[in-house]
């Protein structure tokens, strides 16, 4: 019998929503910045942007679409500054939706630990509606030193806030350092996610999902196997 003291924690980015979604609607703002200061056309900044991450320039799009349209490579801090801090076009999946309704009626307290800048990431957390979806949501950077996960701060702050003992956490995650390997050092039972990004060769994880969907069975299967384990 599962204990009512019990929570899934979750990773954010390419976790509960591809961040390939965010790096779009930055571009988009980073065109239309663009067009209003440059005279570049949206249309014509955009595609050299989203362009640019399918090819050799992947992670240097900025840089890239600069180049392509002959504008001055010092205007690059003025576009990072408006990518950064856009206001991001995103809305949370069905997958994503159903899946966290499904944990909540199953008794399930939901929250989020993510890594990155906590303005950045409090847009995106609005952004996508999950305030009113989990009850917690930890900025791993104002945790401890500062430095995000793995560290053990924000693992202990998500647990703290949700009223939860850390074995009885699942937490779901896409990064093997950072997710993985921190929430098992916590204590925590941990979900690598593949829905988003490729599954690394080997995880540590006690198990993987290449679903959303599959969160809610494969967290309860993994905490009843851990409470029968602790009986025996």
């Amino acid at each position: 019998m599962l204990p009512d003291r019990r929570a899934v924690v979750f990773d954010l980015d390419d976790t509960l929503y591809p961040y390939r979604r965010f790096k779009l609607s930055g571009f988009l703002a980073v065109a239309r910045h663009l067009e209003a200061t440059r005279g570049l056309d949206t249309r014509l900044g955009f595609a050299a942007l989203a362009g640019a991450t399918r090819s050799r320039h992947r992670g240097q799009e900025l840089q890239a679409c600069l180049e392509r349209h002959e504008l001055p490579a010092a205007d690059l801090p003025e576009l990072v500054d408006v990518f950064r801090h856009h206001a991001p076009s995103l809305r949370l999946g069905r997958s994503a939706t159903r899946m966290l309704a499904r944990l909540r009626e199953g008794g399930w307290r939901l929250g989020v630990v993510t890594n990155g800048q906590p303005t950045i990431q409090a847009r995106k957390v609005n952004a996508l509606g999950l305030g009113a979806r989990v009850d917690a949501v930890v900025y791993a950077m104002t945790c401890g030193r500062g430095t995000g996960k793995p560290e053990p701060e924000p693992f202990a702050a998500v647990a703290r806030q949700l009223d939860v003992p850390p074995a009885h956490i699942v937490f779901v995650g896409d990064d093997e350092r950072c997710d993985i390997g921190g929430a098992r050092a916590a204590g925590m039972l941990a979900v690598r996610c593949a829905a988003w990004t490729p599954l690394a060769a080997s995880t540590a994880a006690h198990a993987v999902v290449d679903r959303l969907a599959r969160v809610p069975a494969v967290a309860q299967v993994l905490l009843e196997e851990a409470l029968n384990r602790h009986a025996a």
